[in-house]
């Protein structure tokens, strides 16, 4: 097994856009020089308030290396109900600052939103219970106004990854997560429409938006799901175990390596509780990144309405625990990803030839 995994953990660093900027590249290089021996503390930023970087640092001297952000508002059916976009420009600084960006994004339905407060308000319209729309449908017909939305919105996201693209960052786009869940409407009618419309994302943000500077993290969670290795940089999962309960998720690591026989890097892409990182390595889950969800899964306020560590998913010193671990990296231990060495396409073919 331990050979086997091994011989998995051997990922070249290449990327499935030909035409992948440079600081893409180098971010993929550096990701899989590390794989298999470290992995990335990385946290979710919160929608409505952003404490939880302050509060992982006034507790252990440290950042996380990877920040999670989200274009839920964004989006444009969002917007127009008078949603402000934030997380461009959080992004942006943590970049600046010496670290990682993971967009995710939690697609607000284009139309056909319930808006039934308060479970169903237009503000879950990405939940398939609070919408509606038909993603079956409009991927079948693209003269359809249904599909023409679904263009639309793409296009406003596309506005916002060009600026990131413009100030040279590499985001780690996590696009359409979860979806054999079927909880969110992406994924409401099965894997067809979703992977179909996983590839018209790919080609619209690649081709027609020159959007160069993604690494694609597919967050599907079942191999029926997988769109295949040509649309797949990293492999992602989401897992949320009870409260207090500090595992290597193993199982689901194994799971994510069975999509595809082709090696990919696997990343813990949203968690609650935190993993054990002495479980990761004794069991084999060698997870590229994992990003704790905002919150309340890593604060909380206390009577004055400063916040702190919340303890209700991971204790204090297990979150000690894991940002001074030795296979752990935080953001004041990454490299320069600027000027990370690139592979070049001789040395990787070299490489390949003799593996």
């Amino acid at each position: 097994m331990k050979e086997h995994l091994q011989a998995r953990l051997a990922v070249e660093p290449k990327l499935i856009n030909p035409k992948a900027s440079a600081n893409a590249k180098r971010l993929m290089a550096y990701l899989c020089s590390i794989y298999g021996t470290r992995t990335l503390t990385g946290q979710q930023f919160g929608v409505v308030s952003t404490p939880e970087m302050d509060v992982i640092r006034l507790a252990t001297g440290k950042y996380p290396a990877v920040g999670g952000f989200d274009f839920m508002n964004d989006s444009p059916s969002r917007v127009e109900r008078g949603s402000v976009p934030t997380d461009t420009p959080l992004a942006i600084d943590w970049w600046r600052n010496g670290g990682i960006v993971t967009f995710c994004w939690h697609w607000n339905a284009p139309k056909d939103l319930i808006d039934e407060p308060p479970d169903n308000g237009w503000h879950r319209g990405f939940y398939t219970t609070a919408t509606t729309f038909d993603i079956a449908g409009a991927m079948n017909d693209e003269t359809s106004e249904d599909h023409a939305l679904l263009m639309r919105d793409i296009d406003a996201i596309a506005s916002q990854l060009k600026r990131l693209r413009d100030e040279g960052i590499p985001v780690l786009w996590r696009p359409l997560h979860e979806a054999s869940g079927g909880w969110f409407w992406w994924g409401a009618k099965g894997p067809e429409p979703c992977v179909k419309l996983w590839k018209i994302m790919y080609d619209r943000l690649t081709n027609r938006h020159g959007l160069n500077n993604l690494i694609w993290v597919w967050n599907g969670q079942h191999r029926d799901w997988y769109p295949g290795d040509d649309y797949v940089d990293i492999i992602g999962e989401d897992i949320y175990p009870p409260e207090r309960t500090y595992v290597s998720n193993v199982e689901r690591f194994r799971q994510a390596l069975g999509y595809t026989a082709a090696n990919k890097l696997i990343a813990l892409s949203e968690n609650g509780p935190l993993p054990d990182p002495d479980k990761m390595v004794g069991e084999g889950a060698p997870w590229l990144w994992n990003c704790t969800w905002y919150g309340g899964f890593i604060c909380a306020q206390d009577a004055s309405g400063a916040w702190d560590v919340g303890e209700q998913y991971t204790e204090r010193e297990m979150l000690l625990k894991y940002y001074g671990h030795p296979i752990t990296l935080t953001r004041d231990e990454l490299p320069d990803l600027t000027v990370f060495p690139i592979p070049d396409d001789t040395e990787q073919e070299h490489r390949a030839a003799n593996s």
